[in-house]
């Protein structure tokens, strides 16, 4: 059982309940990282945990997109790098509305590092998550 708090800028705590992770170019057989193969991940990403928690709203986290300066330069462009770790968390917290025991989202995003603690600081845009306006309201 996951005990992961992530405390949101709002000032409203949030619980990850579940996380699934892969590695950002783990299956990438040829060519290098660029804006379009990583474009396809995030898409990727995206599709992913929509198809995983087909009833629960989706959020992605746009990634940090890293143009090394010694970076391969070829036919696809430029050389850019996401995050090594790609991320789907069910997160969960407090209702929303009143008429409901909790409220969840599913969160995905990408990490530098398989570590969960410290995500509100290691992740860009997650401490700021507009939980309110995102997440559904849930009954047991």
């Amino acid at each position: 059982m996951l005990l992961t708090q992530v405390l949101l800028s709002s000032g409203r705590s949030i619980r990850l309940d579940e996380v699934k992770m892969s590695t950002t170019y783990g299956g990438m057989l040829e060519g290098y990282p660029n804006r379009r193969s990583n474009d396809w991940s995030v898409e990727h990403l995206r599709g992913a945990a929509a198809r995983q928690y087909p009833s629960t709203p989706v959020h992605l986290v746009e990634p940090v997109r890293e143009h090394p300066e010694d970076g391969h330069r070829g036919g696809l462009g430029p050389e850019e790098r996401l995050p090594l770790v790609r991320c789907v968390g069910l997160f969960s917290s407090g209702p929303v509305g009143r008429d409901a025991d909790f409220s969840q989202l599913v969160v995905a995003w990408y990490q530098p590092g398989p570590e969960l603690s410290g995500l509100a600081e290691g992740v860009p845009g997650l401490a700021g998550l507009p939980w309110e306006e995102l997440a559904q309201d849930c009954e047991y």
